[in-house]
């Protein structure tokens, strides 16, 4: 049986959405679809104001200017993420320091943090790996004690909470992505989160290239024009229908992963209590949206050999990040402090198959494959020994 790592979701409205949505002739941004998404994310999931954007990438660039980056200004940021966490800053003149991870989870290491800022710094980006909330008391404790914008990279953290509060509501700015690899899904797509009312206005008119549309179609003003600077951060209110029938079942969808997450963690318990890999820890203080399910193997041989292995069964399982400081882009710029954690991750973290049309019974498949590995791996120990 082939086990792809990712299967793009269908909920089975999708098709009927986008239909009423050429049925109404309005396909283009901020239609009826894109306004049932933000009333969804405002009214039921209670963030403040939320913007649909052509991709998370789209959103993280919103919050560079909303954060007022200059060039010389000061950005603290993981190594572990993908570039797209830092590059809006970094495109706008920021310097970037970047932090290493925990040692229990790929998160931001918190402690880490105040020894890098300087009067320079401005915004400290963190990013909810798997769905798994930062320690964001104490990345929020300094945020206020030096005056600094945090933005939540939250890509992979819908339906997440920390403390009893959902991921994207506790920065001055989130960012979510619907990916098809994401949870929620809308093939490619985005959101900004805004929490603080004073920068709503200038989000709207930043993602309207901008102009003062919005407010011109609200009749708060009688002609719209250039007033800021901004894009083209619309995405097609066909994509909205899809995000839509996407959330219409976020209940069901989520129900489901977590069902899946749970299966893996108990087929392979035994593997991690025998020493032959660590599943990352997911603190006290954290939900699991069950975004993803990773193991950390020993080393990079041994992962690049499980992967060949499950390959061979059918199985496709992939490595995750590279840690930004290493790349070659900013290899160059980093101040050579090592970031050990961040570095394990992006050698030995492997993500295995997780999508909604799994099965337990496709799991126990991927379980079965991984005990043969390292059992074969443990018989060639002994013939050696």
């Amino acid at each position: 049986m082939e086990i792809p790592f990712n299967k793009p979701y269908i909920s089975g409205d999708e098709i009927n959405f986008i239909k009423n949505c050429f049925e109404s002739s309005r396909i283009a941004g901020d239609g009826s679809f894109t306004k049932k998404c933000h009333l969804f994310f405002e009214a039921e999931q209670k963030f403040n104001k939320v913007l649909l954007t052509p991709s998370c990438t789209d959103a993280l660039e919103m919050s560079s200017i909303l954060c007022d980056i200059r060039p010389g200004d000061h950005v603290i940021a993981p190594s572990y993420t993908f570039v797209s966490s830092v590059n809006p800053f970094v495109m706008r003149g920021a310097d970037i320091s970047f932090i290493d991870s925990e040692a229990s989870n790929p998160n931001i290491d918190a402690s880490k943090i105040e020894a890098l800022i300087c009067d320079r710094t401005k915004v400290i980006i963190v990013v909810h790996y798997a769905g798994i909330s930062c320690d964001m008391d104490a990345i929020l404790a300094l945020a206020d004690k030096y005056n600094l914008f945090v933005v939540e990279d939250a890509a992979q953290a819908i339906d997440s909470f920390y403390k009893g509060k959902r991921l994207g509501t506790l920065g001055h700015f989130a960012t979510f992505s619907f990916h098809e690899t994401k949870n929620i899904i809308s093939g490619e797509g985005g959101m900004l989160v805004i929490n603080k009312d004073e920068y709503v206005d200038r989000a709207e008119i930043i993602r309207e290239k901008g102009t003062n549309r919005a407010a011109f179609f609200r009749g708060l003003v009688d002609k719209y024009g250039w007033v800021d600077i901004g894009s083209s951060f619309l995405p097609s209110d066909i994509t909205a229908a899809i995000l839509y029938a996407q959330i219409s079942n976020i209940n069901r969808i989520q129900g489901k992963r977590k069902l899946l997450w749970r299966k893996y963690f108990y087929e392979l318990s035994d593997l991690v209590l025998q020493g032959y890999f660590q599943i990352p820890e997911i603190p006290e203080y954290a939900t699991n949206n069950a975004h993803m399910f990773s193991i950390i193997v020993a080393n990079t041989s041994e992962r690049s050999a499980l992967i060949e292995h499950l390959a061979k069964h059918e199985i496709q399982a992939v490595f995750h990040y590279q840690s930004l400081h290493r790349s070659s882009f900013f290899e160059g710029k980093h101040d050579g402090r090592e970031l050990k954690y961040a570095d394990i991750y992006s050698n030995q973290l492997l993500r295995l198959p997780m999508y909604y049309e799994m099965t337990e019974d496709m799991i126990e498949i991927v379980a079965s494959t991984i005990k043969k590995f390292y059992l074969n791996q443990m018989n060639q120990k002994n013939i050696r020994e």
